[in-house]
């Protein structure tokens, strides 16, 4: 799937959200109307029609600027299909997922001669991600807003991610990451999931804290070493039970194994767990560990 169908997959899927976005007003009466437009029928890949009260909002998503025919003809003749067949008023947005190369002109209109056809552009790179990071139906266009701070963007967009339902997040997270991969390399998205999946399940450092809390109430240092005691040994336990569920039952000198690991060790064993498919991953796993 590329970039712009998941867009239109999005607004497809959350209509009235994505309308309330881009009108800057809130949408609740919004139906999807077909893209196929008649008149030597055209297929719009990456165009959503949405019907609201009384009017038609026409939304194009666009990776690069760049297209044939050029994207402000097709924006009048979009315009002059879909008036043929509602007879309703049209407002047209084109969303733009990356910036075109230094010093190239954005074009809000079309003109020639007499004739002038104008519509809005909105540019993600601008966008306020605030918006995105509060609306989980927004949340994976969250990566490609307005940032100075690239990383520690996407490091917030994993949050929101892992605070989303439970029944929604797989899809998000997996919509997320897929338009993430247009700003971000795919060591580092994959990354930073895996970690926010990690501290999700396994609370290492909560535990911790919690230990290290209790050893300075009771002022004695051996209260902090318990504290990461009992941590790493429910880190194990929790990572054996998730080993156990992917894999099944492990023999003894697997196990044996993940016993002598230490708490940095353990953490890595618990992100390369994420991608194992049978127990001979696990094996592998060990084997470049200790030929490293």
């Amino acid at each position: 799937m590329s970039f712009d169908n998941l867009c239109k997959l999005l607004s497809e899927k959350h209509p009235s959200t994505f309308a309330s976005w881009v009108l800057g007003t809130q949408q609740t009466a919004v139906t999807v109307l077909k893209t196929e437009l008649s008149i030597e029928p055209i297929r719009a890949d990456y165009v959503t029609f949405l019907q609201l009260q009384g009017r038609i909002l026409h939304l194009e998503f666009q990776t690069q600027l760049e297209s044939t025919p050029p994207l402000p003809l097709r924006m009048l003749d979009y315009w002059v299909r879909l008036y043929r067949l509602y007879r309703l008023p049209i407002t047209q947005v084109v969303v733009l997922l990356l910036p075109p190369a230094p010093g190239t002109v954005i074009e809000t209109a079309f003109n020639i001669e007499t004739t002038r056809h104008e519509y809005r552009v909105i540019c993600m790179w601008e966008e306020n991600p605030e918006l995105f990071l509060n609306e989980p139906a927004l949340l994976p266009l969250a990566p490609l807003a307005a940032t100075k701070q690239p990383q520690v963007l996407l490091q917030r967009v994993v949050e929101r991610v892992n605070q989303v339902k439970s029944e929604q997040r797989p899809e998000i997270s997996a919509y997320t990451q897929i338009l993430a991969g247009l700003k971000y390399k795919k060591d580092l998205i994959r990354q930073l999931f895996r970690e926010g999946m990690m501290r999700e399940s396994v609370i290492y450092q909560e535990i911790l804290k919690e230990g290290e809390q209790r050893g300075e109430q009771r002022g004695e240092q051996r209260g902090e070493q318990r504290g990461r005691q009992q941590g790493e040994q429910r880190e194990r336990a929790l990572i054996l039970r998730q080993l156990t569920r992917r894999l099944g039952e492990l023999p003894q000198p697997l196990l044996e194994q993940i016993q002598t690991l230490s708490i940095e060790q353990l953490e890595n064993l618990g992100e390369a767990l994420l991608d194992f498919q049978v127990q001979a991953d696990l094996e592998t796993w060990f084997n470049t560990l200790n030929n490293s």
